[in-house]
């Protein structure tokens, strides 16, 4: 069943519902009777590996070697092998923003390996951590709910990785989906949950497509890097919870419209139009 919880909620008790719900004294507050649709927007901003990407699982698989070259396979559960990734990712992205993400993750591949208790792996097994990000699996439902959105919205990247590391995600995964704009970490120069990187993105779909920040829906899996930044810039999220994501994951959960895939947000917008 389609779940989508819209706006003036924040954890609210389980509700499942075609139409936005709010207090009769919040109705009071509103400039008129007329609640925001999911077809009200005119671009939505994607967070890309959470979202559309299952890095969760592309970066335990890409953890492999290093646990298997130290016959750790089995020593540690798929959440603390995330939560350490999760911890040096976050760390090194406030350290250096500037850095290409998949050199990044090469960096940082050292540091892992270490809070697991392997050996320090060669530089070889540390461009190989970071070259993998194009290797991450899209989620099942991905491409196609792309398309639909296509037909309603702009559909714009906001994504943490680096130019090149997204080309190949595009190229395989998401089997070269057309997206009307991509922006990168590499290109802005920081990292999300910097507000830098949203500022950057409101002020490039003005310029581009004359789309004020009104009209943008932040959709993305994680309350960390994209749900909490964007409620502060004043931009509305449609929360994708990717059930059982470790990544991520805030004690204070925000959104305007909630759904456990993109598929059922693509149907719900088509239930709209």
């Amino acid at each position: 069943m389609l779940k989508f919880i819209s706006t003036f909620h924040e954890r609210p008790s389980c509700l499942q519902t075609s139409t936005p719900i709010i207090s009769q004294t919040q109705l009071i507050n509103l400039p008129n009777t007329t609640m925001t649709k999911l077809t009200s927007f005119k671009l939505l901003s994607f967070d890309v590996y959470g979202t559309l990407i299952d890095w969760e699982t592309g970066v335990i698989n890409a953890l492999q070697p290093l646990l298997n070259t130290n016959n750790k396979t089995s020593s540690y559960t798929r959440k603390h092998l995330l939560q350490i990734y999760h911890k040096h990712e976050a760390s090194q992205q406030t350290r250096t923003p500037e850095m290409t993400y998949c050199d990044l993750l090469s960096t940082i591949h050292p540091a892992i390996a270490a809070d697991l208790e392997c050996d320090k792996p060669s530089e070889e097994a540390d461009k190989a951590f970071g070259d993998s990000v194009g290797q991450w699996p899209a989620f099942p439902d991905t491409v196609e709910a792309l398309h639909i959105l296509k037909k309603h919205y702009k559909l714009v990247v906001l994504s943490n990785v680096d130019r090149t590391s997204f080309s190949k995600t595009n190229a395989g995964p998401l089997q070269n989906f057309p997206f009307d704009a991509i922006l990168t970490a590499q290109d802005i120069g920081s990292y999300k949950p910097n507000l830098k990187n949203f500022e950057y993105m409101l002020k490039e779909v003005k310029e581009r497509f004359g789309v004020e920040k009104e009209q943008v829906l932040q959709t993305a899996q994680s309350q960390f890097h994209d749900h909490h930044p964007a409620k502060k810039m004043g931009v509305k999220g449609a929360w994708i919870v990717r059930p059982g994501a470790e990544m991520g994951n805030q004690e204070e959960e925000v959104w305007d419209w909630k759904f456990d895939t993109l598929g059922e947000m693509a149907e719900a917008v088509e239930k709209e139009a």
